[in-house]
């Protein structure tokens, strides 16, 4: 049996015998074996452990390998289990940044019956790690959600993405369409998207087809870039392995040995999704992505034809549906609080 990765040691919290008033305070000392590592783990003048001590209210003094945490019990138990899971992802060669700190932190907050990321990752002791490999970077899940998602797009052959902004689902189903167009388990990324005006203003754009939807597709290039050097984007623009299809102009097609990607799927109405998804071909693979709550519809009485595929097709064999929440946005930790300000906890 292969060795796992060496991690820290389980540490034991004790109540501080001080008494106090106040909520019950505890100590923990958590000891990390591989030196090493603690570069990386404590950050850049120690700015993640500061992260951790702002997002959890706690007090963390690092000497040497070992770590003291201090504070309410309950705080104290979250910052333990953020520290570890973080020094564990190094000693398996993750990278550790910000947003991956904030993901594990509101990981440890959230309160729900779900397994934890580490659960699904082990569930399997055999099964290889959830990760998106792509020319410039190994993707790993940052919440439960992702974890989920991440494995629909490995199997699902249509997969629904639906939830907030921030949340990942657009960038990982890019990344996991230039992990497979590098493979060649695909030949061509075609990426749409719904022109949010009405789809015969785009005439009045100045520019060929790709000028007219670049500024809606700004989002799509961005997670392009992201994951491939950029002459490589253009030079796979230029001979249509990539190529960008508004979907107004994706009638009549199929859409063969391709990954599709459509973004801002809630603006598309029921007869756009249909024509969309019977463009299905062989050896494909289909994301549809969208807020069903951010619905930009011209006339406002029109159904999503995001939620209506989604309501016909949900539990139809090879079709995957991911949801996610604002407890699942991965960006600055303020734009969840903005989107539960906006849409409530359960957004």
């Amino acid at each position: 049996m292969g060795r796992r990765p060496t991690r820290a040691t389980d540490p034991v919290i004790s109540p501080d015998p001080t008494p106090i008033r106040e909520a019950r305070r505890a100590r923990a000392e958590v000891t990390f074996e591989n030196q090493s590592l603690l570069g990386p783990l404590f950050g850049q003048f120690d700015a993640n452990l500061v992260q951790v001590e702002n997002r959890l209210g706690v007090f963390i003094h690092a000497r040497g390998d070992q770590i003291v945490i201090e504070g309410p019990q309950d705080a104290v138990a979250r910052a333990r289990d953020t520290l570890t899971t973080m020094y564990d992802r190094l000693a398996m060669g993750q990278d550790l940044d910000a947003g991956a700190i904030e993901a594990l932190i509101a990981q440890s907050v959230q309160r729900s019956n779900e397994p934890t990321l580490d659960g699904i990752v082990s569930e399997d002791k055999n099964a290889p790690p959830i990760m998106i490999r792509t020319r410039r970077k190994t993707i790993v899940p940052r919440s439960n959600t992702q974890a989920v998602y991440m494995r629909s797009l490995a199997r699902d052959d249509i997969i629904f993405a639906l939830g907030p902004a921030g949340t990942g689902k657009t960038y990982l189903a890019v990344a996991q369409a230039v992990s497979q167009l590098m493979t060649g388990s695909v030949q061509r990324l075609i990426l749409s998207r719904p022109a949010v005006e009405a789809g015969e203003k785009l005439g009045f754009l100045p520019g060929d087809m790709k000028d007219k939807v670049d500024p809606y597709l700004r989002p799509l290039y961005d997670a392009l870039y992201d994951c491939m050097p950029p002459e490589q984007v253009e030079r796979r623009i230029e001979s249509g392995e990539i190529e960008i299809a508004p979907i107004a102009f994706m009638r009549g097609r199929t859409l063969a040995d391709a990954f599709v990607i459509l973004d801002e799927a809630q603006n598309t109405t029921r007869e756009q999704m249909k024509m969309f998804l019977t463009r299905f071909g062989q050896n494909s693979r289909m994301v549809i992505c969208g807020d069903p709550r951010q619905v930009d519809i011209p006339g406002g009485d029109r159904m999503s034809g995001l939620a209506d595929a989604v309501d016909k097709l949900e539990d139809t064999d090879g079709f995957g549906t991911i949801r996610f929440t604002a407890a699942d946005v991965v960006r600055h930790p303020i734009v969840g609080r903005i989107v539960e300000a906006y849409e409530g906890p359960t957004a």
